[in-house]
């Protein structure tokens, strides 16, 4: 392995010969010059793995020797030496990207740690997640042999996002694939958990887990206040792990105040979950209570066409006398224009958002080629929904709400998982179109791949027939039909739905945050 090259550029550089002695024992190539000209020229010839420059040098000084050379190379790594304490040099270096600051003195030990953060960092990450991945390893299957309460399995779904995000940024693709298989085990009996308990949360003197319906009235309403704004921003299919990856950006302008997780109700679609958030009830509730506004898979029309009117009604049940306003983000150019008119909702004591993107995102890796690529796995989809979101309308939106003193609320209305286990199915032609739930009449499915409600009503779902049942998909499974079977299975399989049975699905965040 060759040598790592440093050039150290100091007006003083005879003093430093013990610094220089100590790195060439070290195995570090270290050359010299002791002003900002000479080293842009030395830049220019040679290729450096790191540059130390010092701050204080007549001509030019280390700030605009450091600007010609980021204007060069601005992902070369240079790390400032300064004697002076001053913050605005401080600043002035830091927004010029250097990779550290070091005062002097500066001692030997200094330096080393700071090449080895910024040239061996990697590594040394890489290897110490690996290894504490491996001591966590055991414990996680300790856990998943004696998980048994929904409260055991949200911290366990966390625990496991957590080491997915860790991971991702190692080299070891064997501890991925350890994971992944941690990940299929834990869903495996996460399938069974919900198959023996889910009918049972309907109960209302079971201990249960808070459900999407009382997520308004339990969470949300507590939380709006004439004396300050609230704003609620619905995410559409929006995971766990996908909401880790934005939290750094949110958190530039909102502080977390509280996090906590909540299921969906099956089938985790939108048309049932998301309604259930805004009507306040369960979809058998909702088509007994407000017909006019329900829709069941087979009816024509958009289901989810009324939510701000499910809102409405849901506000006066409880009595919140509040001035609102919905909207719903479909597309680009809705998004825009939001941002551009945010200020109109400074006066509303509740503003809520609903946000379809990262749905139409998932949707759309079964219809284009080009995003089946770019989300070819978890990992590229959290990083395409992060890349969106960074250049999104939704973020302009955030940022003028801080600035707007707005309560925060960020939730959705289910997950999503990448199916790669097809899974025969029959029925009559009035069966519903989902790849991860069916319902409808004469239902002939595989036993072994699916959680079955014979009784709809048992789970507080409409019935559309006299006879109609649900089926909803285990773990990674999706539905095929028989007819055309292997086109089908092909289409459809590595891509991301909804609608089944899941970590991913059905145990989803909400945060509350305060802007700062």
């Amino acid at each position: 392995m060759n040598a790592i090259k440093i050039l150290w550029v100091d007006d003083e550089i005879e003093l430093l010969k013990p610094h220089l002695l100590f790195l060439e024992k070290k195995n570090y190539d270290v050359s010299t010059c002791n002003n900002g000209a000479e080293a842009i020229e030395k830049v220019d010839d040679n290729n450096y793995d790191v540059i130390f420059l010092d701050e204080n040098m007549p001509g030019l000084s280390g700030i605009e020797t450091l600007t010609q050379i980021k204007a060069k190379l601005p992902n070369l790594p240079v790390i400032m030496i300064t004697k002076s304490e001053e913050e605005y040099i401080m600043e002035e270096a830091i927004g010029s990207k250097i990779a550290d600051y070091l005062i002097k003195p500066v001692n030997p030990n200094q330096i080393l740690l700071s090449l080895k953060k910024n040239l061996d960092h990697s590594r040394l990450v890489s290897e110490k997640t690996t290894s504490t991945y491996q001591q966590e390893f055991r414990k996680i299957s300790l856990d998943l042999a004696m998980v048994n309460t929904y409260e055991e399995w949200i911290e366990l779904y966390k625990k496991l996002v957590h080491w997915e995000i860790e991971l991702e940024s190692i080299a070891d693709a064997g501890m991925v694939e350890i994971l992944e298989s941690q990940k299929e085990e834990a869903n495996s009996q996460f399938f069974k958990f919900i198959q023996k308990n889910y009918e049972n949360w309907f109960d209302e003197d079971e201990d249960k887990p808070l459900l999407c319906h009382k997520l308004f009235k339990q969470i949300v309403a507590p939380q709006i206040s004439k004396d300050q704004g609230t704003l609620l921003i619905v995410i559409d299919n929006l995971r766990l792990d996908q909401l880790r990856v934005l939290e750094p950006i949110i958190n530039e302008y909102y502080k977390k105040e509280e996090e906590l997780s909540f299921f969906s109700i099956l089938p985790t679609a939108t048309q049932y979950a998301r309604n259930a958030i805004f009507s306040g009830l369960t979809p058998l509730q909702m088509s007994k209570q407000h017909p006019e506004y329900w829709k069941n898979d087979t009816d024509e029309g958009g289901k989810n066409l009324f939510e701000n009117e499910f809102l409405i009604a849901q506000l006066k049940r409880l009595n919140l006398n509040i001035k609102h306003e919905y909207f719903k983000i479909t597309t680009l150019q809705k998004g825009k224009n939001l941002a551009e008119n945010f200020a109109s909702v400074k006066d509303n004591d509740l503003t809520v958002i609903v946000y379809n993107f990262v749905d139409m995102l998932s949707h759309s890796r079964t219809e284009m080629e080009m995003i089946k690529e770019l989300a070819s796995d978890d990992k590229a989809y959290r990083s395409l929904t992060l890349s969106w979101f960074k250049n999104s309308p939704l973020l302009e939106m955030i940022q003028k709400a801080q600035e707007l003193g707005l309560k925060l609320i960020i939730t959705t209305d289910h997950g999503t998982i990448n199916t790669k286990k097809p899974s025969k199915i029959v029925g009559e032609k009035t069966i519903s179109a989902n790849l991860r739930y069916k319902t409808g009449r004469s239902l002939s499915y595989n036993d072994k791949d699916v959680y079955a409600v014979k009784k709809p009503e048992d789970i507080q779902l409409p019935s559309i027939h006299m006879t109609s049942s649900f089926v909803f998909a285990k773990e990674d499974y999706f539905f095929a039909y028989p007819n055309n079977y292997n086109h089908y299975v092909k289409y459809y399989k590595n891509t991301y739905q909804h609608g089944g049975v899941s970590l991913e699905e059905m145990i989803i965040p909400c945060v509350i945050m305060q802007p700062k």
